[in-house]
């Protein structure tokens, strides 16, 4: 478990590349959240668990939900605190939340719940949330349906092996009881090439690998692009994997 919070904690490095050049997420995927939990966002008090420089909790904001931000590592957490001043945020895992019982309405972990331990975390959810909340969990993943992403994956798992996308639905680790609902929403959105290989690069793979290494992948991929997309503008598609457990109003806290 050490390891892959070493790992997470990498992300802090490139703390406002990682702000800037991630993806966010469609409003349409707000709306499976509602639909799937039963509850609507505004109003609901939110804790985004691994919320990094705030991408997720930013939106999660704007759709009236009253966040608080969760977040181990003090890169993300100072960009956060940057970017959104008036936004509770408290330092921790998901393993060990820092949160009395019942606290919450929904939890929600963007990008973040591979990085935690089921065993520990399915029960700090639970204790969290109040009676008839739910827990969202949900991934950006690269269509590799589209040729050229497809292409791009074989790539990278060329240079760094398998872990160059592993499949975040392996880190579920959901227990069936829970009665998992899921959602695939799928969507793109258009960036210049400069932005997509930023986006590249601030992946916790990249820093294993090393500077020198990831500079030579990125000129190399830069030229393979730049064929396909002469004018410079790249389309990434995009499919967010969706999954909510509902905590059963009548179910006592671990």
């Amino acid at each position: 478990m050490r390891g892959m919070t070493n790992r997470a904690l990498s992300f802090d490095a490139v703390a406002d590349q990682y702000d800037t050049a991630r993806p966010g997420y469609p409003p349409a995927l707000f709306d499976a959240v509602e639909e799937l939990t039963g509850r609507a966002l505004e109003g609901s008090r939110v804790v985004d668990v691994g919320a990094g420089t705030g991408i997720a909790t930013r939106l999660l904001r704007e759709r009236g939900a009253r966040v608080t931000a969760v977040e181990p590592g003090p890169g993300m957490a100072d960009r956060l605190r940057r970017s959104l001043p008036g936004v509770p945020l408290v330092r921790g895992l998901g393993d060990a939340l820092p949160l009395a019982d019942g606290s919450a309405d929904l939890i929600t972990y963007a990008q973040a719940w591979h990085w935690t331990d089921p065993r520990r975390s399915v029960p700090e959810a639970l204790r969290v949330l109040g009676p008839g909340g739910a827990l969202a969990l949900w991934w950006n993943v690269s269509d590799g349906g589209v040729p050229w992403i497809a292409a791009q994956d074989e790539r990278l798992r060329r240079q760094v092996g398998d872990g160059a996308h592993s499949a975040p639905g392996r880190g579920r680790n959901l227990p069936p009881e829970l009665a998992p609902r899921e959602r695939r929403v799928p969507w793109s959105r258009r960036v210049p090439l400069d932005l997509h290989l930023a986006n590249l690069a601030s992946h916790s793979v990249f820093r294993v690998l090393g500077e020198e290494a990831t500079a030579s992948f990125l000129e190399r991929e830069r030229a393979e692009l730049l064929a396909l997309f002469p004018d410079g503008t790249v389309e990434e598609a995009y499919a967010v994997e969706l999954t909510v457990v509902l905590r059963a109003p009548s179910t006592p806290a671990p």
